[in-house]
């Protein structure tokens, strides 16, 4: 996949914070979902991070499963937003910030362990590719 959408992405999530932490991942992947669609973002962001993870010495650290669960997750969040809209404004950290607001659980890191056991998230099949949630389904399966 092309890296400068990925980049282009960074490059405004990145122009209002100091570092990129779980908020600026989750402003990321929001932007993404909002622009492509989920099942494109899963991709762009996955890339993405797998590509810096390698690019940072670091290709290990890159978990599909963990990747997708999270873009998945922002995405039915999104979409199900009554006040998300698609369209490119150049104020997307006001409509972030209220996003953020209205679905706090997604800050919580903690999140995707109510949907996996970390022994799943950890196996070697969730970092190479995708594996369903074993402890419950997500919210729109």
């Amino acid at each position: 996949m092309n890296a400068a959408p990925f980049q282009e992405l960074i490059g405004e999530v990145m122009a209002t914070a100091d570092r990129f932490g779980h908020r600026q991942h989750i402003q990321l992947t929001w932007l993404a979902t909002r622009r492509y669609g989920t099942a494109a973002a899963v991709d762009l962001v996955s890339d993405g991070i797998q590509r810096t993870a390698r690019y940072a010495g670091a290709p290990q650290k890159y978990n599909a499963t963990v990747s997708r669960a999270w873009v998945e997750l922002v995405g039915h969040h999104t979409a199900n937003d009554d006040t998300s809209d698609t369209t490119h404004t150049s104020d997307n950290t006001g409509d972030f910030d209220a996003f953020a607001a209205r679905h706090p659980a997604l800050f919580d890191k903690r999140l995707l362990t109510r949907f996996y056991r970390p022994a799943t998230l950890a196996s070697t099949e969730a970092r190479t590719g995708w594996v369903e949630p074993d402890l419950a389904p997500f919210p729109w399966r």
